[in-house]
């Protein structure tokens, strides 16, 4: 190994260099793919954490009205 020429040195470097761009390239493609699902996956649980407001707003306004109701039966 200890002869070869520049031109063959520089080959090898270029062909790590190819394998690390490729390698890198993939796991982006995997990094981007999970980040995608992640994405959607919030999307879901930010309409479900909506929804859960909504209904917890909706209860309140329950509440209130049973109150009144009571208070209003009770004369007060």
């Amino acid at each position: 190994m200890e002869n070869q020429t520049t031109l063959e040195r520089l080959n090898g470097k270029i062909t790590q260099l190819l394998q690390q761009f490729h390698s890198v390239r993939e796991e982006n493609e995997l990094i981007r793919v999970e980040l995608m699902g992640l994405k959607a996956e919030k999307a879901i649980k930010d309409l479900e954490i909506e929804n859960l407001t909504n209904q917890n707003i909706m209860k309140d306004l329950e509440i209130e009205e049973i109150v009144n109701k009571i208070e209003s039966i009770l004369g007060q």
